[in-house]
């Protein structure tokens, strides 16, 4: 799985030392993890590990085996408190002081939003300093809930779950981290993931959590600025110099009134489109 994971166009591989493993094999587990970051060619492939929560049997073990040969970034599932976050971001200050990486080079990944708590206090998660992205979680949250679907019948997500999605997009974006979209469980239905990607592009997020290799294709589509959106945006730019050397910030483009918010979406999504392509 691992060989075929780091054949696919996913730009971060997920190293599950959570939800993928028995509590009777994380010893085990976390060992064969250990070796993968350390001897493994992920190429350009960000590097990530899901470890268990702080307050499992397991959480602070895996911090321990997995940092000699460390991965970019910590998945960390079911954050509740910018405390419980600060509690990881001290002992991993210890891991990169004792094997020598450098401070904080180490980032974090929440999925938020998985129990009732941590719902509660997404807007506060992205305080911790290590935060670099966050997605959201609906499965362990309904499942918290003790529901048994998160999505009416026509498959669109209930109330609360859409609380969540937005809530996570809006505090991620005010703190200028990556908001990444929840996971689409029915893998086979790809016109369902197309849609609910194409609906999460357009809401503002930058990425999806794929659970399935099929699924990496219809995501970096959905997710990848098209070509002639990116010549329009470096249009609308050079328009922009133009009219600045005239004195105007305000003025009349391919028919629309265009200002300032106009100018810095161009620009966004150019250099999106810039650090895809260098990917």
């Amino acid at each position: 799985m691992l060989a075929k994971a780091l054949g696919t166009n996913a730009d971060s591989v997920i190293l599950d030392l959570e939800d993928a493993v028995t509590p009777g094999r994380k010893d085990e587990v976390r060992g064969v993890v250990a070796s993968w970051l350390a001897e493994a060619d992920f190429g350009a492939k960000e590097k990530t590990v899901r470890m268990n929560p702080l307050d499992t049997p397991w959480g602070l073990a895996d911090l321990e085996a997995t940092m000699r040969t460390p991965p970019d970034a910590y998945v960390v599932p079911k954050p509740e408190t910018g405390e419980g976050l600060s509690a990881i971001d001290v002992e991993l200050s210890r891991l990169e002081r004792l094997h020598g990486h450098p401070d904080r080079g180490i980032g974090l990944i929440l999925i938020a939003a998985e129990t009732p708590l941590g719902a509660l206090n997404v807007p506060t998660l992205p305080g911790c300093p290590r935060v670099q992205a966050m997605s959201w979680g609906a499965e362990d949250l309904s499942a918290t809930l003790g529901v048994p679907t998160n999505r009416d019948e026509s498959g669109n997500y209930l109330p609360v779950y859409q609380h969540c999605r937005v809530v996570t997009l809006l505090s991620a974006a005010a703190a200028g981290v990556q908001p990444i979209d929840a996971v689409y469980v029915d893998f086979r239905d790809v016109d369902g993931l197309r849609a609910e990607c194409e609906e999460g592009a357009r809401l503002g997020f930058t990425g999806k959590i794929s659970i399935h290799p099929n699924q990496i294709d219809v995501i970096n589509a959905a997710f990848t600025p098209a070509a002639e959106d990116v010549a329009g945006a470096l249009a609308l730019i050079e328009a922009f110099d133009q009219a600045q050397v005239e004195g105007r910030m305000a003025f009349t483009f391919n028919g629309q009134m265009v200002d300032a918010p106009h100018l810095s979406r161009a620009r966004a999504l150019v250099e999106r489109a810039r650090q895809i392509e260098e990917r």
